[in-house]
């Protein structure tokens, strides 16, 4: 049988988005589909995908996922997050620091004496003690107010400025929302000295 030349053959172009392609239903009613139904913002409920090749997406939400990627050291940068809950240690290295930031802290002066209660709701911050008279060998105690506190916590201090270096002693005993601080003067004689504290609250639990 002799080869047969077919030309004048129409080009074929792309579909545009308006165009419709007919189909017809059990019913042998035509109907028609878009082309951008189909492409463009097309709607699947529940498809069964065998290993796609999904690339790169542009969004999209995980939170109902089960099974998550594995991160090899993530390199997390600045952090935007409110809190931060690990189940191992945390390890830093180099000439890394912990602690708080500015706008975490605040300072506090005492009146009157040095028994007299402040209030200071930071998480850290200092205290300039009133320079009333702490005669040798003797303790005073004062309330500190702070919601940060919470029963069971550890306030952590150091004599940072004013006063005789070494002349003192301190610690508290913390409650709901304030903390019981105790200064001693260990030195022979009687010290009249607005002494500065620097303080921070550590979260500690019991259970």
């Amino acid at each position: 049988m002799p080869n047969i030349t077919i030309t004048g053959l129409p080009v074929a172009a792309a579909a545009a988005s308006t165009d419709v392609f007919p189909i017809v239903q059990n019913d042998n009613v035509t109907r028609q589909i878009t082309n951008a139904l189909i492409f463009t913002s097309p709607t699947i409920t529940s498809p069964t995908l065998i290993t796609p090749a999904l690339g790169t997406p542009a969004s999209g939400n995980l939170s109902n996922c089960t099974g998550g990627p594995v991160f090899t050291t993530p390199n997390i940068g600045i952090s935007t997050g409110t809190s931060l809950s690990t189940t191992g240690n945390q390890v830093i290295s180099g000439s890394g620091k912990q602690g708080y930031t500015t706008g975490s802290g605040g300072t506090v002066t005492q009146i009157t004496s040095k028994a007299t209660g402040v209030t200071l709701n930071k998480p850290t911050g200092q205290i300039t003690l009133n320079n009333a008279a702490l005669a040798s060998d003797t303790t005073v105690s004062f309330v500190l107010n702070n919601t940060v506190i919470e029963a069971n916590d550890i306030l952590v201090f150091n004599h940072i400025s004013g006063g005789s270096p070494s002349a003192y002693t301190f610690n508290a005993q913390s409650a709901a929302g304030s903390a019981t601080i105790n200064v001693r003067n260990i030195t022979t004689g009687s010290l009249s000295e607005a002494i500065v504290l620097s303080f921070a609250v550590i979260k500690c639990v019991i259970a």
